[in-house]
């Protein structure tokens, strides 16, 4: 049985977006002048009501991986640093479709904008247990970087005040000083330039739910297209 919005989209009748119409001009403004975005309200809520729905199934069916640092051979398990668990979004959903759709748009306005060359998009729910923190990082290294801006979608209805699990951004100039302080409340969005902005995750009290995603540059070697690092 196909929902209502499958059906809309058999018919090729337009889609709610998936964003608010503001956000786009916004958060190319905000990279520019301070290397991050941050807006509320920005995801629609039917959407991930949806999208959460499936994270917490995805998390009853232990369906979810571990989630590690580094990549390729250099991928660790350090739950001392990252305690978050993952799926990475691969379509399978209509929901994830949508999501990664509007990524999309995104995507096609930076490059638009910003002439950024911006290759593609991935992305993965991430679901923190109670007590899980992720410390402050990268998400890419200058000079050897393929992933350019990073993204966060929250999916978390009624966020309590004292439920925790901020996301905290760092000046990219002053690792030291804290810009933002992110509360991961549904339809939240944030946005940052990968190798510039240290983030962290602080401990959360209750389940947090969001989605991670990068835009990526083509690091096409020897043949490979966008061969791991």
């Amino acid at each position: 049985m196909t929902s209502p919005a499958e059906e809309l989209t058999t018919l090729n009748i337009p889609l709610p977006p998936a964003l608010a119409p503001e956000a786009l001009p916004r958060l190319i403004d905000a990279l520019v002048e301070q290397g991050w975005y941050l807006g509320d309200g920005v995801l629609d809520a039917e959407l991930c009501a949806e999208l959460h729905a499936e994270l917490a199934a995805l998390a009853e069916h232990d369906a979810l991986e571990a989630a590690g640092i580094g990549r390729g051979k250099s991928l660790q398990l350090r739950r001392d640093i990252r305690g978050d668990a993952i799926h990475w979004l691969d379509r399978e959903s209509h929901a994830q479709r949508r999501y990664l759709n509007a990524m999309g748009e995104v995507q096609q306005a930076l490059n638009q904008a910003l002439f950024l060359g911006l290759f593609e998009y991935e992305a993965h729910f991430a679901h923190y247990p109670p007590g899980a923190f992720y410390r402050r990082h990268l998400d890419s290294f200058r000079g050897r970087a393929n992933r350019v801006i990073s993204t966060v979608g929250y999916l978390n209805p009624d966020w309590p005040a004292d439920g925790g699990g901020e996301m905290v951004l760092y000046a990219p100039d002053d690792p030291g000083r804290e810009v933002a302080r992110v509360r991961p409340a549904v339809g939240t969005f944030a946005c940052f330039l990968a190798e510039r902005v240290p983030h962290e995750v602080l401990p959360t009290r209750l389940p947090r739910a969001s989605i991670a995603g990068w835009f990526r540059r083509n690091a096409s070697l020897g043949g490979l297209v966008d061969p791991a690092h």
